[in-house]
């Protein structure tokens, strides 16, 4: 039988909102007199129809109270056990959030009883098209093979052939498994892991892709990554081992499989991507205008007297998710051919007189506002690593720690680099905690603290601190 995907599925979420809010209203109107005899702080010059008072708040504190505790997100894996609790959780919040109200502005001696009454009302109805919705949606799954996700395992790991176990019995969950791929030679593998990029490319309209993270290479994640990444499809690790996560990846269970995808923080929410590269922008243009415009004519001359070669010297990194861009520098060295595997050190015998001076002070760094204003880079956050570095010390760091890093985009600088971890790394300490801190911006991301860091930076370069080459 043909699968039909899941194409107005997101549309489930809104209109269930909308339906609750219109529930909780429409009881409201007729469980509660809203006169004003009742009310103690609101005459009837300032405000005739009361209710629209209450359909304020509610909706604010409705809104509110479901976010707090993600009331809406009920996913297909999610159980009829945990949307009861998420019922009984917004029950509690919203009642206590209703009698306040009543007690502001109401006589609570008489409206206790009613009140209690319009709760109930307005939750079992609510739950019972919630609860109805879902097993619904199961049965539509099922029976009418609607609503299809279609997804692709990388593995053959114990945690992937359970997973595997849960997509083909629990046909209500509504995973279509296209293939499955791996280097082991089980019957039910469609291919290798070389040949799994070649499917990729070749089916479009792949949902999801999960990955037995401990099977494969930092390579071969970032691959996979990367093609989620281009192909709008979600991507998600499944663990080996049953060990506590910390709270960089969201892990959610499938049955009691955990399944670890990389959370949305808040670094990467919607209204703070666009304050963050409106500052990024704002901050960008002015350097360039009134500092890299006339540093770089004047630079031009001074590296030009020294040795031949280009003023800027452009040089391959990694950004978000894994996608390489062209970094800008001032050119320091006397060489533009980039060195595998290789920083250049305090004493580098390839480094300019006025290129020694460049590193020291910073200064070879401005170049990539234009790598804020393209897109690439923003001006705080991890600085990129050379690509021959990354495979070298992905081995070095837990995975997930090493992947969510990747999840925002590199900066010019960072809190790494303010605490003293700069430039080459000399032992396995250095990277470690250069994550450590990278990790730790990510998940605890404000303005405040990207303007603190700037001013840090600034305040190191002007009290000649050397730069870790």
């Amino acid at each position: 039988m043909e699968y039909i995907r899941g194409r107005y599925s997101w549309l489930i979420r809104p209109l269930l909102v909308f339906f609750d809010l219109f529930v909780i209203n429409f009881l409201a109107f007729y469980s509660f007199n809203f006169n004003e005899e009742n009310l103690h702080f609101f005459s009837s010059a300032y405000l005739n129809n009361k209710h629209l008072l209450y359909i304020v708040y509610s909706f604010l504190f409705w809104m509110f109270s479901t976010s707090f505790i993600s009331f809406y997100s009920v996913y297909r894996y999610t159980s009829a056990l945990n949307i009861l609790s998420l019922l009984v959780k917004q029950f509690l919040i919203f009642s206590i959030l209703v009698y306040a109200f009543i007690g502001i502005f109401r006589s609570v001696n008489i409206q206790a009883f009613i009140t209690f009454k319009y709760l109930t009302s307005s939750f079992a109805i609510i739950a019972f098209i919630k609860l109805l919705s879902y097993y619904m949606l199961r049965a539509y799954r099922l029976k009418l093979k609607g609503n299809v996700r279609r997804v692709v395992i990388i593995g053959d790991t114990e945690g992937a052939n359970e997973l595997k176990t849960i997509f083909l019995q629990k046909k209500e969950l509504g995973y279509k498994l296209l293939a499955r791929f791996s280097n082991s030679k089980a019957e039910d593998i469609t291919g290798n892991l070389k040949e799994s990029f070649s499917f990729l490319e070749a089916n479009d309209g792949i949902d999801e892709v999960y990955c037995a993270i401990d099977e494969l290479t930092e390579n071969q994640v970032n691959e996979f990554v990367k093609y989620a990444n281009i192909h709008h499809c979600n991507i998600k690790f499944i663990p080996e081992t049953k060990k506590l996560f910390s709270k960089r990846l969201k892990t959610d269970f499938y049955n009691y499989l955990p399944v670890l995808s990389i959370q949305q923080v808040a670094i990467n929410h919607d209204f703070n991507k666009l304050v963050k590269r409106t500052f990024d922008v704002l901050f960008s243009i002015f350097i360039i205008v009134f500092i890299l415009s006339w540093v770089s004519v004047l630079l031009f001359i001074l590296i030009k007297i020294e040795s031949k070669g280009p003023l800027f010297y452009k040089h391959k990194r990694n950004g978000i998710n894994y996608k390489e861009f062209n970094c800008y520098k001032f050119r320091s060295l006397r060489t533009v051919k980039e060195v595998k595997g290789t920083y250049v050190k305090q004493n580098d015998n390839r480094l300019t007189k006025i290129g020694k001076f460049l590193r020291q002070t910073s200064i070879d760094e401005l170049p990539q506002f234009i790598n804020v204003l393209k897109g690439d880079m923003s001006v705080v956050g991890p600085r990129p690593h050379m690509l021959s570095y990354t495979e070298d010390y992905s081995k070095k760091i837990d995975k997930y720690n090493f992947i969510f890093r990747h999840h925002v985009k590199p900066g010019i600088t960072g809190l790494a680099q303010i605490k003293g971890y700069r430039g080459e790394i000399k032992n396995d300490e250095d990277i470690i905690n250069r994550i450590k801190f990278d990790n730790f911006y990510i998940e605890n991301w404000s303005l405040l603290l990207d303007i603190k860091i700037i001013i840090q930076t600034t305040l190191n370069i002007f009290r000649g601190q050397e730069k870790a080459y």
